[in-house]
């Protein structure tokens, strides 16, 4: 029986909070659980969860990135799905966790990457593909844009699963971002590497931001909506950024 029929509650399924989120947002991860149980999804956190290891593997140090791969596989292995709020992340553990383990010669681990991967999802994924949902019940009452992620986009290939829950979110005004596919310019160590190019290339993001009218630039990574955010707050642009997990868990009776 494949996760995608087997009944909600019946899912063994594992929030996989990100260490970038668990430091710095952890509201993000919170509103993800709130999220799934109040679609009758039973969520358990692992609390022997670390990084997936993405920053060494960008950075080039693979062969170090490969104890938490281990660790990773041994962490979430016994899950029917892994869910994050972050498609860099889901993309690292998806992509990369593949590359590093094929070099250690060691058959035990290339397999068992190659059985959990597929089981770990983004937040999109997860509740379009395997809850089979598009109307999560959400209440959002604001002008909204939507920034894909690199990750989410080009790796995962998420394509318009964000948008079509954003619609179904009541009293959202959802508004179009002009070259909405481009580049932020963090991708993560790229933005302390090349600070003046990832400094050029958010600032032509907020500047599309800004010219949607949208109160609320919304994102399914953090890190993305750090990098703009930062560069709105110093315009005094007044635009909020949230993650779409925040937005989708928001209600009449509890609010983003």
């Amino acid at each position: 029986m494949t996760t995608s029929s087997r009944p909600r509650a019946d899912l063994r399924v594992a929030l996989f909070a990100t260490c970038f989120n668990d430091t710095m947002w952890p509201g993000t991860p919170r509103a993800t659980v709130r999220l799934l149980e109040r679609l009758g999804v039973r969520v358990e956190f692992p609390m022997a969860q670390t990084c997936c290891g993405q920053m060494l593997t960008n950075t080039g140090y693979a062969g170090e990135a490969v104890p938490l791969v281990r660790r990773f596989v041994d962490v979430f292995g016994g899950y029917d799905a892994v869910v994050a709020p972050s498609g860099s992340c889901v993309g690292s553990v998806r992509t990369q966790h593949p590359m590093i383990a094929e070099p250690t010669g060691d058959a035990a681990l290339v397999g068992r990457v190659a059985e959990v991967g597929p089981r770990v999802h983004e937040l999109s994924e997860f509740l379009v593909d395997v809850l089979g949902v598009t109307d999560v019940g959400a209440y959002f009452p604001h002008r909204v844009t939507y920034h894909p992620t690199c990750h989410s986009l080009r790796l995962l290939r998420v394509g318009d699963r964000p948008l079509q829950l954003l619609r179904n979110v009541r009293g959202i005004d959802l508004v179009e971002l002009p070259g909405a596919e481009e580049c932020c310019g963090f991708g993560g160590t790229f933005a302390m590497k090349n600070a003046d190019v990832s400094i050029a290339m958010g600032s032509d993001k907020a500047r599309h931001v800004v010219d949607t009218g949208a109160e609320v630039l919304v994102a399914g990574d953090n890190s993305c909506l750090a990098h703009i955010g930062g560069i709105l707050g110093r315009q005094r642009s007044g635009v909020r950024q949230l993650h779409l997990a925040e937005i989708l868990a928001s209600t009449e009776e509890d609010p983003a």
